[in-house]
């Protein structure tokens, strides 16, 4: 897992961006008028002491509402209409008296103020700038109101997001959980049959049954897995078929060098061998012929397992999705990777069935690789 990044909703209404925020915006006030003053030729008691004024005016604002957040957050989110004009309204004159008691000792060291006291002058200046005030009032409120409703949307989009990755995760689980009795149970069928010819060859189909169960067990609930182990995994299948048609199939795995560390879905090859061998080469008596080629194509794996036997005719049943091998393939797929896959069936010709899958590449760096292995991706 990683730390997640601050939320924007958060960051907006942070007193480390609010105060700043405010103050530039007076630095700018403060930039214009002096730009105006130089055009005009009137006089302004200096450039310091304006710009200390208009900065410092935005700087008490930038607090202000910084404090009013932190006090009233609750209210300012859910506040109505009617107790926007009934609280919000009358709160605002109040806090821009306030606001401008305490500014009026600053401004009035400007000379042209110095004939006035300090109340006639926080009058002169509640009425001069009362409207400019009630601006930087209620812009205060609605950014802060706008900043917690964003926040909130993000974290409900989030949380929905969360939910849906944890749905498809529980999906995802529930489909390996399916694959396993199924496998389990062709496989002890297997073993049954041997017991009656073969001893031997049941007891060693027994003992590799035991290595398949193992590598299930490790894997825990690993969803993503080296193509390397898929295909350890697929040939330890493979030799167990091999015990029970003796001399009746060829097969043949080729894996590009560089794909041995891509991560693809566990036991996604193997339901399609088996169903190869279920709905294929099962039905016959010799030169069966089963291929699994895995190769890059670009920026995706691609995988091709062809099979002999009777075409299409077997697997009717699962490519309409009756069965469980293939419609369980599919399945994961899609909830792995969306639209970004593809999984097909065909027929090469009367007696050859294919089955392509293709899906993003993700190589898996070899100093991680035991991670990968035990911990859920």
């Amino acid at each position: 897992m990683w730390a997640a990044a601050p939320r924007m909703g958060t960051f907006l209404t942070h007193p480390a961006f609010i105060v700043p925020a405010f103050t530039s915006i007076g630095l700018l006030f403060a930039a214009q008028e002096w730009i105006d003053a130089q055009h005009m030729d009137y006089q302004i008691g200096g450039a310091a002491l304006l710009f200390e004024s208009w900065v410092l005016q935005y700087f008490l604002w930038g607090l202000i509402w910084w404090l009013l957040w932190r006090l009233f957050r609750p209210f300012i989110e859910e506040a109505s209409l009617r107790q926007m004009l009934a609280i919000v309204l009358p709160a605002g004159l109040l806090i821009i008296l306030l606001e401008e008691m305490i500014y009026a000792p600053f401004l009035r060291a400007f000379p042209k103020y110095h004939e006035l006291t300090y109340w006639r002058f926080v009058g002169h200046e509640c009425i001069g700038d009362g409207v400019e005030s009630m601006a930087i009032f209620w812009g205060g409120f609605f950014f802060f109101r706008a900043a917690s409703y964003y926040h909130r949307l993000r974290e409900k989009e989030s949380a929905a997001a969360q939910l849906e990755v944890e749905l498809a995760n529980a999906k995802i689980a529930a489909l390996r959980m399916q694959l396993n009795p199924h496998f389990l149970f062709n496989t002890m069928n297997s073993i049954s049959s041997l017991m009656r010819i073969d001893v031997e060859a049941a007891d060693s189909l027994l003992e590799q049954l035991g290595s398949l169960l193992r590598m299930t067990l490790e894997r825990k609930d690993v969803q993503l897995i080296p193509l390397h182990d898929e295909i350890e995994f697929t040939e330890t299948y493979l030799a167990m078929q091999d015990k029970r048609y003796a001399g009746r199939v060829t097969r043949t795995i080729s894996v590009d060098p560089e794909l041995h560390d891509a991560l693809v879905p566990a036991m996604i090859l193997q339901p399609i061998v088996e169903n190869a061998y279920t709905h294929g080469l099962s039905k016959l008596d010799r030169g069966g012929e089963l291929s699994i080629e895995v190769t890059r194509a670009g920026g995706q794996v691609s995988a091709l397992i062809t099979n002999t036997g009777l075409g299409l005719n077997g697997f009717r049943e699962e490519a309409n999705g009756r069965g469980l091998g293939l419609t369980n393939v599919k399945n994961r797929l899609r909830l792995h990777y969306g639209d970004a896959c593809a999984f097909s069936i065909r027929e090469l010709d009367a007696a050859r069935v294919q089955v392509s899958i293709a899906l993003p590449l993700q190589l898996s760096a070899a100093n991680a690789e035991a991670v990968t292995r035990y911990a859920a991706v």
